[in-house]
């Protein structure tokens, strides 16, 4: 069993940045996922188990980060320009592939999820 925890959340004005951390018990490729109220989670950024290749959602593409420290199984989401769209509980994913997953049904393992609310 994965153990997934992520750090990071809390609230912020439009514009500013924040860095979410998910610390992961073993390396796997990884998503960061969100779900916002009343709609359905979606995938923000996944980076595959070596960290060659990455994946950025449309929405959040030049604004977010994702990466990985695979000496310390740590993966990061830095968000910066933030709107309050983006506000929304954000996970951390793994998945025992080793390539990009798009999609909530190919992760294995979840994260409790962290609180990101930004204020206009």
């Amino acid at each position: 069993q994965v153990q997934l925890v992520e750090s990071g959340g809390g609230k912020v004005q439009a514009g500013g940045s924040l860095r979410l951390s998910c610390a992961a018990s073993e390396r796997k490729a990884m998503g960061w996922f969100r779900q916002a109220p009343g709609k359905e989670r979606e995938c923000v950024a996944a980076i595959t188990w070596s960290g060659g290749n990455t994946y950025h959602a449309d929405t959040v593409k030049g604004r977010f980060t994702i990466s990985r420290d695979n000496a310390n199984n740590m993966v990061y989401l830095q968000m910066n320009s933030l709107k309050p769209e983006d506000t929304a509980v954000y996970y951390c994913a793994a998945r025992r592939g080793p390539g990009i997953g798009l999609t909530e049904n190919v992760y294995d393992y979840w994260g409790q999820g962290t609180q990101v609310t930004v204020s206009s």
